[in-house]
């Protein structure tokens, strides 16, 4: 199976929290017929990142501790957007790696129709922009992304150059350089 259609794995998801999330850039994700290019993360520690929602919510803690790698983590922001992450571990370190922003690649009509836009450019720079135009909302927390139908999940098509920051929109563990993105690409969030 070449690398244009290898299908990531459970064991993808093995992993601590920064690795999978600089490992995602570049990875292709898609719920239906949107598609698009993992062009930016963001790594969570389930422990000692007062960022992550296990720092102060226990739900978040049980749902780390029952659910496979891989399993989507999607919760409502500020009561009003969705966003979009996918739960990893690796007996050592959990997490979640957020995904903040995809290049559109596939199913552009209908991202675009959802977001209810006409530019390519921010129809996915933003986690709660990629949520909407994929489709994502609450239905889908807790859900499979390796195991269900419906959900596009695929390796780099070659190789990719990432830069490292802080990760952004938050106001606990600021400085924690948890953020990747594709070098040069335009359609993440914020530059880095």
């Amino acid at each position: 199976m070449d690398s244009v259609t290898k299908t990531l794995g459970r064991s993808f998801f093995e992993r601590d929290p920064l690795t999978c999330a600089r490992n995602l850039i570049g990875c292709t994700l898609g719920f239906g017929t949107a598609l698009g290019i993992i062009v930016e993360t963001e790594a969570y520690a389930a422990e000692g990142d007062p960022a992550c929602h296990t720092w102060k919510r226990q739900a978040a803690r049980d749902f780390v501790s029952r659910n496979l790698p891989g399993t989507a983590y999607v919760y409502l922001n500020y009561g009003m957007h969705w966003l979009f992450n996918m739960l990893v571990k690796d007996g050592s370190m959990a997490g979640f790696v957020l995904i903040r922003a995809l290049e559109p690649v596939g199913g552009i009509t209908a991202m675009k129709r959802r977001r209810g836009i006409h530019s390519c450019a921010n129809l996915c720079n933003g986690p709660a922009k990629l949520a909407q135009a994929l489709g994502i909302t609450g239905k889908l927390h807790g859900r499979d992304p390796i195991l269900e139908k419906g959900w596009t999940l695929l390796h780099p098509v070659g190789p990719v150059e990432i830069d490292v920051s802080t990760r952004v929109g938050i106001s606990l563990a600021v400085d924690y350089p948890w953020r990747f993105t594709l070098k040069g690409s335009p359609f993440v969030s914020r530059p880095v």
